[in-house]
């Protein structure tokens, strides 16, 4: 996916996401924020964190900082955190997952729902989380991949070049996310409506 084609999107929907993809997402977020969050005062960093649904999950002790590229989900997410009161959120920025300003090892875990298949190089979009997660930590991914069911498979297929052209991979297959991403996966659980989406549990292997 080209990055103007996401920003495109993401302009086209910030007004209406929270309700065309709030519900739909809400079981994959609770999830995710549960299995990395787990132990009191967590640093924590969530990619693609949108206009902040994942954010009053979080536990009152964890230090959370979320980035995405487009300001107005951000602006969204600065809302919802102010009015909400959600003090374990430390900072929202605009910046690349695939070009992160934190230093190495910044994180105890880190969280990326829904954003693996819009990135334009999804090796360096895991490559960027595994540097900033620390040696042992979790990393939760939450994504839709390419179905193996033959039927809906074949209607991906045929969607994709629709779906590129508002920034969403609808082929993205797991095997090449897996090989490419490097990400040591300890569990793959299906999530959200009918399993349709997968929940990725990772543990962050880096060289010694």
């Amino acid at each position: 996916m080209e990055l103007e084609d996401t920003l495109k999107t993401y302009r086209l929907f910030s007004g209406s996401y929270d309700l065309l993809f709030g519900p739909v997402f809400h079981p994959g977020r609770k999830d995710a924020v549960r299995i990395a969050n787990d132990r009191p005062a967590q640093r924590i960093l969530e990619v693609g964190v949108g206009t902040g649904l994942s954010l009053p999950h979080f536990r009152a002790d964890a230090r959370v900082t979320g980035i995405d590229v487009s300001t107005e989900m951000l602006a969204k997410a600065r809302r919802r955190v102010a009015q909400k009161n959600l003090k374990q959120v430390e900072a929202l920025l605009e910046m690349d997952a695939e070009n992160m300003t934190f230093p190495d090892s910044s994180f105890d875990a880190v969280l990326a729902l829904y954003v693996a298949s819009v990135v334009p190089d999804p090796a360096r979009f895991a490559a960027e989380i595994r540097r900033v997660c620390i040696p042992g930590g979790t990393i939760v991914v939450v994504n839709h991949f390419m179905s193996e069911n033959t039927p809906m498979r074949f209607i991906e297929k045929r969607l994709a070049p629709l779906a590129g052209k508002i920034g969403f991979h609808a082929d993205f297959p797991l095997d090449g996310f897996l090989k490419v991403s490097k990400l040591q996966v300890r569990e793959i659980r299906p999530s959200n409506l009918f399993g349709y989406w997968k929940l990725l549990r990772c543990v962050n292997v880096k060289p010694a």
